[in-house]
């Protein structure tokens, strides 16, 4: 029996509309996760454009200031060693909700605080609950969503960069009336998304990711395989450039917290699109090492353009923004790549590895901070720009033990 034009037509449209819609086709949990992701990235952009407001009304110098992020990334660092022993007996619902709990509590004492010190160790407290929801909510929306890994990814992806954009708006409109009002928006967010997922996640329903428990030693021993180990140093050396825009951009854009606002609203919007409607067509075009590098040599590229031009506002405003489509990209690539590397749980993959990529983030924020009182400016961007650039080349020298990724994600 012949197919006619139109039919063959009409089945190549079907195959592509359901195509897209498995991505919208999630079960409940996946959906209630999404949710609570997207309000727990706002707490990230909330806090940056009130940065500099917290240096001048709490008399703290930048790389004080820049500690806020220092000990949220060094406390999430050590804290994803023990989230898969933790998830893998709490079960990930309340792992996920214990997570909320801690970050609401912390942030709301940080609105309550007095000083720089102590808010730079509530910042630490809020990290501890941060590391035991991302790394549980990715492993989570992985083993339950029903359209497979890669399709997964792009949605929690999609919730960082939704979550990211919107937050820094919310901030600066916050952050104009004070400072303290971005700590206690998310504290109030996060009692939103405590009750989204009581009610949308169901109990009854057995996750993967709670099925097997792992111990303490389990991320270390993930380590072990070259290909999570190459993935998470490179993720740790591409996060200092990372950080460095995300903590120190905003002392050197010369905007009061609305425009520091729009700016990291238009820098989310285009991490959002990127992750959810380019990486994956990077991907399958032209595979995910080289798609990575790629992103990761524009990034750097732009980096040193910020440290040389620092002082032309227009410049760093645009990079700030422009960097949102290279990070996008590379975000959803190397999760994805990272979720495929090796043949051992996710929950423990995505611990192993966020261990690596956050002590990157630790390190920056601080040594940006502290390059630019003891030297200039601009130098930060610069040392940025070049642990971009080693990343590149780390994966290059690495190439053998990871090419294999594309072959498990061709295969998907």
């Amino acid at each position: 029996m012949s197919s006619t034009p139109q039919s063959v037509a009409s089945a190549s449209a079907n195959a592509s509309k359901e195509l897209q819609s498995s991505l919208l086709s999630q079960p409940k949990s996946v959906w209630a996760v999404f949710f609570a992701c997207i309000i727990a990235f706002m707490g990230l952009g909330l806090v940056d454009p009130i940065l500099p407001a917290i240096a001048e009304q709490l008399h703290a110098s930048h790389s004080q200031v820049t500690l806020l992020f220092t000990s949220y990334n060094a406390v999430m660092a050590v804290a994803m060693l023990i989230t898969g022993m933790i998830s893998s007996r709490l079960g990930v619902k309340w792992t996920l909700l214990s997570g909320i709990v801690i970050i609401a509590i912390f942030s709301a004492l940080g609105g309550f605080s007095n000083g720089i010190w102590s808010l730079v160790g509530l910042r630490g407290g809020w990290g501890l609950g941060n590391a035991l929801f991302v790394a549980t909510a990715l492993a989570a929306i992985v083993s339950l969503s029903n359209s497979g890994t890669a399709k997964a990814i792009i949605l929690y992806e999609a919730a960082i960069g939704l979550g990211i954009s919107v937050g820094p708006l919310l901030g600066g409109w916050l952050g104009a009336m004070s400072w303290r009002g971005p700590f206690l928006g998310v504290a109030a967010l996060m009692v939103v998304a405590f009750i989204g997922l009581i009610v949308l996640m169901p109990t009854s329903k057995k996750e993967q990711t709670g099925q097997v428990k792992t111990s303490l030693i389990d991320p270390f021993r993930a380590l072990k395989h070259r290909s999570l180990l190459v993935f998470g140093i490179a993720a740790a050396l591409y996060n200092f450039g990372f950080f460095t825009l995300l903590a120190y951009a905003p002392f050197v854009m010369g905007l009061d917290e609305h425009g520091l606002g729009f700016v990291f609203l238009g820098w989310g919007i285009l991490l959002a699109i990127t992750s959810v409607f380019m990486a994956p067509k990077l991907q399958q075009k032209f595979g995910t090492i080289k798609s990575m590098c790629a992103m990761l040599v524009m990034f750097g590229i732009l980096l040193f353009v910020m440290g040389t031009w620092t002082s032309t506002q227009s410049v760093i405003i645009i990079c700030v923004i422009a960097a949102g489509a290279l990070l996008g990209n590379n975000n959803t690539l190397i999760t994805t790549a990272v979720m495929n590397a090796a043949p051992v749980q996710r929950s423990t993959a995505s611990a192993a590895y966020s261990f690596l990529r956050f002590i990157g983030g630790a390190i920056a924020p601080y040594t940006a901070g502290k390059l630019s009182e003891i030297y200039n400016p601009s130098l930060p961007f610069i040392v940025g720009g070049g642990f971009v650039i080693i990343s590149v080349l780390f994966i290059l020298i690495n190439s053998k033990h990871i090419n294999h990724v594309d072959d498990v994600e061709s295969s998907h």
